[in-house]
């Protein structure tokens, strides 16, 4: 399990259930052990395994519950909302081969918006980065990313081509705890459509993204704009839990799973 020893003992048990669902250990279809059994491997109360399964009904991993076992979904969401921060760790989930290439990253004054979101003062500075990410080799987003300096700085000691930010920074220490997200259509501007090989005006999905640490400070804001010919957005919300779980899907499977 790679969560945190500190994190409570239900994350870990469903990012490590994830991961073997991940990696075909629990391939699709497949019934996972009871949870007595679980109870012995992991050596734990039902409480903790409980916790991790339901996690896991709720994105839409595995099926079952009341009086049902518990058995992994025929086709597997492709992210959750726990990874939705990560473009690399979603690719990768997916079986494509995730890419960057860093146009800058700078320091400088912040544009209206990332000022604002990030509750920066007049004269303030952010660390921008700039980059175009790739699957399997082919441009899928633009990257526009604002940190505060406490953060930004340790990127000028990471090679920003050489895989995912967030990944470095949680090495690094920094608490990036939750984020909001915001998904609306925009039309490619001219850099972009240069960027992503496409027309200018061609439509984009826009994420903007407000990275905060546990105890509320705004660290990050990110704008980053998909091609939507190779993903989309989809997000489930369930009475019983408000939270959305967000999911990004390739087109190319051109379809929506349950």
């Amino acid at each position: 399990m790679t969560t945190q020893q500190s994190a409570p003992l239900h994350l870990r048990l469903s990012e490590e259930f994830g991961r073997r669902i991940s990696d075909g250990s629990w391939p699709p279809g497949f019934q996972l052990p009871s949870e007595a059994e679980l109870c012995r491997e992991f050596g734990t109360s039902r409480g903790p395994i409980r916790q991790a399964l339901a996690a896991l009904r709720a994105e839409g991993v595995l099926t079952g519950g009341r009086g049902r076992s518990p058995m992994v979904r025929a086709a597997v969401p492709s992210q959750s909302f726990s990874t939705f921060n990560s473009f690399t760790e979603w690719a990768v989930g997916i079986g494509k081969v995730p890419g960057q290439k860093t146009l800058e990253v700078a320091l400088r004054e912040p544009g209206t918006e990332a000022a604002e979101q990030l509750g920066l003062a007049a004269g303030s500075k952010v660390v921008e980065v700039l980059r175009v990410r790739f699957l399997d080799g082919t441009p899928a987003m633009i990257e526009r990313t604002s940190f505060v300096p406490e953060v930004g700085r340790l990127l000028f000691d990471f090679d920003t081509d050489s895989g995912s930010i967030f990944a470095f920074l949680k090495a690094n220490g920094v608490d990036l705890h939750g984020a909001r997200h915001t998904i609306d259509a925009v039309a490619a501007s001219e850099e972009d459509a240069e960027l992503l090989n496409q027309a200018p005006g061609t439509p984009l999905l826009r994420e903007r993204r407000l990275t905060s640490s546990a105890d509320g400070q705004p660290l990050e804001y990110s704008e980053d704009c998909y091609l939507p010919s190779l993903t989309n957005f989809t997000i489930d919300n369930t009475v019983d839990r408000r939270a959305a779980l967000v999911r990004i899907h390739t087109e190319s499977t051109n379809e929506t799973h349950d």
